[in-house]
């Protein structure tokens, strides 16, 4: 059994049910150590073993004198450590409720439950080969967690930063006590076996953590949070800890049986706390997606009113723009009436001038015409002043030829400014119809805008009306939060007067052994002070001379007082000298007087017997 404790194997009495198989298994350092339980004895209850060699010449497996059927080594293991994991967690979920405090690290089912969960993770552990030595350590997969669960970044921040710590084995020791700490170590593992891909990495196909148990045994780690620790795990050694199991601490006592009541009654406390908890849990829960909802809400509405803000903002710059192009139309519209003004004077100015260039030129072509005929009158008169007439009929005609010219160059005038007239009317035209379709469009976007302006502020309107319900919910829900808190602190307070009471109970009960023992010696020694003064009494009738009673005397039964006849005669009691009938005194006894048994009346008979058993020893 040393090399079994070398190895972090057991300690203390090794207990289980007749008959039942235990097997348990521990490989360290290349030992290999397998305790089979097959019988026990009523006397000590030890199991009989056999050690029997193993194949490499050493001293091997612990193994029972009959040949069992053969089972998996691992699958045993692995139902052995669940078994252990149940009873640690609940004798230490039990202990502690019992407790009433936090826990320390002193605290033993406390530490045992540490060594039984290393001893979980352990199971399976594939070897780590590096350059020296191989590395068998539960610090890698349990570093694992930090990627998949990042709340747990902080432990192992806080892990990594211990000085005291050297070994990966101390780190993880310390890893489990922050995590118990924190109640979120089922979380953790939960995570961690969840990926199993992962954990493929460091574990066998057949380890604990890779198998059905291992989700039991994070199941069960769940209840653990109804407990609170404060551990100091700086100053602690906790690389060179070994890891033995001390089964002395789940065998059941009397003590353990008797106080089943007390369980219940705390059991069912706890219900109570775990339910207000769960409650709180929820409502919290509840709160923050409320509190999460209004951010949002505050947010939206924040961004409608800014959207808002801008909707009013392009409808004044569109307002603006439309009362400029207003303008700028207006004095499109003056300019273009001006010029056009302009260009009628200028038209009407050009006629005029044409007119009267014309009546000028029709005056000087009548007067030619009229110097022509005067002239062709005159020239049938005369040949000599033919020649002076055609010159001047030469020069009529190309002051007439300049005139035709000078009215198709007005002509030609008047027509560039009737175009110039038609295309400035119809530029008018143009520019205002897109004037009115500009104009058409800025009103049709100011009511699009006008509307988008309702509808956001109907959406605001219906936003604060459901933000002032979740304010009515949120304070309801913080009312519904302050009663569970109040109730929570009523069952607190209850729990601590029914564990007052519960001590005042224990107090009373010492108090009610103690004098009930009190009680019981004093009776005792009356008993033994009666049967003295029986003595005495005794001895003084023997002093004085027992009274024979005589026959004649006696007529009825001293203690059934039915009367003497025939067929009921009459009987002396050889102690006491009274007469009685044969069923009251039908017993006999030896006497000091005569040895032989001789008769005696029922009384005498009890006083005897009581006086012989209280005189032994």
């Amino acid at each position: 059994m040393a090399e079994g404790s070398r190895s972090g194997g057991f300690q203390g009495a090794r207990t289980g049910p007749p008959g039942g198989p235990l097997p348990d298994r521990w490989n360290s350092r290349g030992w290999a150590m397998t305790f089979q339980v097959w019988g026990w004895r009523r006397e000590d209850a030890s199991p009989v073993l056999a050690w029997v060699p193993d194949a490499e010449g050493g001293r091997g497996a612990a193994m029972p004198r009959r040949t069992p059927a053969t089972k998996d080594p691992t699958a045993v293991e692995r139902a052995n450590l669940l078994n252990m994991a149940k009873l640690s967690i609940k004798g230490l979920i039990e202990s502690a409720l019992s407790f009433g405090r936090t826990l320390d690290s002193d605290y033993p089912p406390l530490q045992q439950f540490f060594v039984v969960m290393e001893h979980c993770l352990k199971h399976g552990l594939k070897v780590r080969k590096s350059f020296l030595s191989y590395n068998k350590t539960i610090w890698g997969p349990l570093e694992l967690v930090e990627k998949l669960y990042p709340e747990a970044e902080e432990i192992g921040a806080s892990v990594r930063d211990l000085p005291g710590l050297k070994t990966p084995l101390g780190r993880a020791r310390a890893w489990l006590r922050l995590a118990l700490m924190q109640k979120k170590m089922a979380d953790y593992l939960r995570c961690l076996i969840i990926q199993r891909d992962l954990l493929s990495e460091f574990y066998e196909y057949h380890a604990l953590m890779m198998e059905e148990e291992g989700a039991v045994i994070v199941g069960l780690l769940v209840g653990l949070n109804v407990i609170d620790a404060n551990l100091c795990v700086k100053g602690e050694d906790l690389d060179s800890q070994v890891g033995v199991i001390d089964f002395s601490m789940y065998l059941k006592n009397e003590e353990d049986i008797g106080n089943k009541e007390r369980n219940v009654q705390i059991a069912a406390i706890l219900d109570q706390k775990n339910y207000v908890e769960e409650l709180n849990r929820q409502l919290n829960s509840t709160v923050s997606s409320l509190h999460s909802r209004v951010d949002s809400l505050e947010k939206s509405n924040t961004k409608l009113i800014e959207e808002l803000a801008i909707a009013k903002n392009n409808i004044i710059k569109l307002q603006e723009e439309n009362h400029q192009l207003r303008s700028e139309n207006k004095l499109i519209l003056m300019k273009t009436q001006q010029h056009l003004e302009v260009t009628k004077v200028d038209v009407e100015t050009e006629l005029q001038t044409y007119k009267h260039s014309r009546q000028g030129l029709d005056e000087m072509y009548n007067e030619a015409r009229r110097q022509l005929r005067d002239e062709s009158q005159l020239r049938q008169g005369s040949e000599d002043g033919l020649k002076e007439k055609n010159e001047i009929i030469v020069r009529l005609e190309e002051k007439t030829n300049k005139i035709t010219a000078a009215m198709r160059q007005l002509e030609q005038r008047l027509q560039q400014a009737e175009k110039a007239q038609m295309e400035a009317e119809d530029e008018d035209k143009k520019y205002l119809q897109e004037c009115q379709s500009k104009s058409d469009n800025l009103q049709k976007q100011i009511s699009q805008k006008e509307k988008q302006l309702v509808q956001l502020e109907t959406d605001l309107k219906i936003e604060k009306e459901w933000r002032q319900t979740l304010q009515e919910d949120l304070q309801k829900e913080k009312d519904a939060l302050s009663h569970l808190r109040n109730e929570t602190q009523q069952i607190i307070s209850l729990k601590k007067e029914f564990l007052n009471i519960q001590d005042e109970n224990q107090q009373l009960k010492k108090i009610y052994h103690e004098q009930e023992q009190a009680l019981e010696e004093l009776g005792n020694k009356l008993s033994e002070s009666k049967l003295k003064i029986e003595d005495i009494k005794e001895a003084n009738k023997a002093l004085q001379g027992l009274v024979w009673l005589k026959d004649k005397e006696a007529t009825h039964c001293k203690l059934c007082e039915k009367e003497f006849s025939l067929s009921k005669r009459k009987h002396h009691c050889r102690n006491c000298g009274e007469i009685f009938c044969n069923a009251c005194s039908d017993n006999e006894l030896p006497l000091p007087s005569s040895p032989k048994p001789v008769r005696v009346c029922d009384s005498c008979h009890a006083l005897l017997i009581q006086r012989c058993s209280s005189n032994l020893p």
